[in-house]
């Protein structure tokens, strides 16, 4: 569905389960800057009647997310922790183009929002599917769902404003940089990690 260039190993479960608080923590914190970027987007382009609407309500649920994610935390025992710096984020974020054209800068950050989206759907699934705790098992399940939601609407929209980019082209590059990065990744209790 996603065309992601490296599935994620289902070992990486393993490394999760060892430190639970640790993906959580990460969890929410993901959730909270899914919600920042979203508000980022409507603030950038407030004319776009539909996309607000839609990414309002994206930034609502992500919000909502988070608070599930400290609900599970506390059910736990467990206190938020400081946020966390998001390599890979960061590295997909550094790919963005940040110049050009308000309709070229609206597309990148629409395909940025979609592949952390796409990637984190494809991690919870794994989680969903791997993950010994049968309450996780669960959430990242029904979590996986809201994400691919999340994934079409941000390509969707991508394309619905192309305005003459070529979208599909654009959305390769970004597939075949993500493929570089996450090869490096995986290997710890964060969720792009």
């Amino acid at each position: 569905m996603f065309r992601l260039k490296l599935p994620t190993d289902p070992r990486w479960v393993n490394i999760v389960e060892k430190n639970i608080e640790e993906i959580l923590t990460d969890h929410a914190y993901c959730e909270q800057k899914a919600a920042s970027n979203a508000i980022s987007i409507v603030v950038k382009h407030p004319e776009k009647s539909d996309l607000v609407k839609a990414v309002l309500e994206v930034a609502q649920e992500e919000l909502q997310h988070f608070q599930m994610v400290h609900d599970k935390l506390l059910e736990r025992g467990f206190v938020l922790g400081r946020e966390r710096k998001d390599e890979y984020v960061n590295l997909l974020y550094d790919f963005m183009q940040k110049g050009g054209s308000r309709t070229r800068q609206l597309i990148d950050r629409l395909l940025f929002a979609a592949m952390i989206e796409a990637r984190s759907c494809e991690r919870f699934k794994v989680l969903s599917e791997h993950i010994q705790d049968e309450d996780l098992k669960v959430f990242y399940h029904d979590l996986m769902i809201s994400e691919a939601n999340h994934y079409t609407l941000f390509l969707g929209f991508a394309r619905q404003y192309a305005e003459g980019e070529d979208v599909e082209a654009r959305w390769q590059e970004w597939l075949d940089y993500e493929g570089e990065i996450i090869s490096g990744f995986g290997k710890k209790e964060t969720i792009h990690g």
